[in-house]
């Protein structure tokens, strides 16, 4: 196995390192042997470049080696990964700096879609990144997933009016990100990574005022965040993951669309969006166990809240806001109760109800026998707040069984959009 040599290009009687650490003999019947021959067929030059674009990075440099039309092509090569692993793994850093160079000089940054820069905490590379991304971020790129230092800021410049057009994914690791509302739209960014990247809450909230289109959003190790607040705007937004952001205090999210969520060590979240009340119920106690403070606000609810065996163990402040009162069905409050059954550290309840519905079977006049619940004693509820109160059945019986089964409940409030005569007497 030969050893892992410069890779030259012959011009003429001199040669140019295109900067890849690729196996290279030292004599022409050895190279020949390690590379194909390319015999050109009369194609244009544009059929040559798409060709050459969809090789493999390696294979790429060595056609280029082999082709004055595939060196042209190289200098605009669509898909750099300058890691490690692909640039000579087993050479000292000096190596690692001098290629990532010399592939970037060779490189024109017209038609670059994807780059990938890790690498890997060499602090030997610092003096060269920023050079380094002003040649290679140009309008056009899509794709950009870059390691750097912990030191390092990331310069926001970068994200000129042309990248803020055409990037769709942003992965930004080990790095200080300082974005402002002077930033500009991302008008195309779909996908965001952050990972033990320097930026605040309010510098994150800037930053995702500008996504508009953003689909998935990761957060993991940013530990300057203490309030993550996801706007409404983000109507797109479907996947979140926040891991290891040890500071984080809130997460309020309002995005309508989220199916998918990821969490790990936060204890209090704000979520607004369709459905959430029964999403809420059925996913959260596993995919966020210590939760202890919970807020939930829904505009529209397809089905009511499932009774299910998964707990709540250490939730103590719950707030339900309904916050209309259109529902494709009447809703049914007396389902609520899944939360009190299943959160036994509960101290506090703060329901919001919608103001009230014609839809909903009154009270009042009813036939029908009050619902309850089976035998459930709850210790630890002690305030109780009804806001919206009115003499919708399924409200009355939601809260004639938190007032049987709370022993501890010291403060019982509500206020009513309605003068409900009666109904006190009814519910006691």
């Amino acid at each position: 196995m030969s050893p892992p040599l410069d890779l030259f290009l012959p011009r003429g009687h001199a040669f140019f390192s295109l900067g890849l650490g690729l196996p290279f003999g030292n004599k022409a019947s050895g190279a020949a042997r390690q590379f194909f021959i390319v015999r050109f067929a009369p194609f244009g030059g544009d059929i040559w470049c798409h060709i050459h674009s969809l090789m493999p990075m390696r294979a790429a440099a060595r056609a280029a080696c082999l082709s004055r039309a595939f060196l042209r092509s190289w200098r605009c090569y669509p898909n750099l990964t300058l890691t490690w692993p692909m640039l000579r793994p087993k050479v000292c850093s000096e190596e690692l700096t001098w290629n990532i160079d010399r592939i970037l000089r060779n490189h024109l940054g017209i038609g670059l879609k994807t780059l990938e820069l890790n690498l890997g905490g060499e602090y030997s590379t610092f003096s060269y990144v920023d050079s380094w991304l002003q040649a290679a971020v140009t309008p056009g790129i899509e794709n950009l997933n870059l390691m750097l230092y912990k030191k390092y800021n990331f310069p926001c410049s970068l994200l000129s009016d042309g990248v803020r057009k055409s990037i769709r994914d942003l992965q930004l690791h080990t790095c200080v990100f300082r974005p402002t509302s002077e930033l500009g739209p991302l008008r195309r960014l779909t996908s965001l990574g952050l990972s033990s990247v320097r930026i605040t809450g309010d510098e994150s909230e800037c930053l995702l005022f500008n996504s508009l289109a953003l689909e998935q959003l990761d957060l993991y190790s940013c530990k300057e965040i203490i309030f993550l607040k996801i706007p409404c705007v983000l109507q797109q937004l479907s996947h979140l993951t926040v891991v290891g952001c040890y500071r984080l205090q809130v997460i309020e999210c309002k995005a309508p669309n989220l199916s998918y969520m990821e969490y790990s060590g936060e204890k209090r979240l704000d979520m607004h969006h369709p459905d959430v009340i029964c999403y809420a119920r059925a996913e959260l106690p596993s995919i966020m166990p210590n939760l202890e403070t919970l807020e939930i606000g829904s505009d529209i609810e397809v089905v009511n809240t499932p009774m299910l065996l998964t707990k709540f163990l250490y939730l103590k402040h719950l707030t339900i806001q309904i916050e209309v009162k259109t529902f494709p069905q009447p809703y049914d409050y007396f389902s609520l109760v899944s939360f009190f059954v299943s959160s036994p550290s509960l101290e506090t309840l703060l329901l919001e109800a919608a103001p009230d519905d014609v839809k909903h079977e009154s009270v009042f006049g009813s036939s029908s026998h009050l619902r309850q619940l089976p035998e459930h004693q709850h210790n630890c509820l002690k305030i109780v707040e009804i806001r919206g109160f009115s003499s919708a059945k399924s409200l009355v019986e939601l809260t004639c069984c938190i007032v049987k089964n709370a022993v501890s409940l010291e403060v019982l409030h509500w206020t009513s959009f309605l003068i409900l005569r009666g109904a006190l007497g009814k519910l006691i």
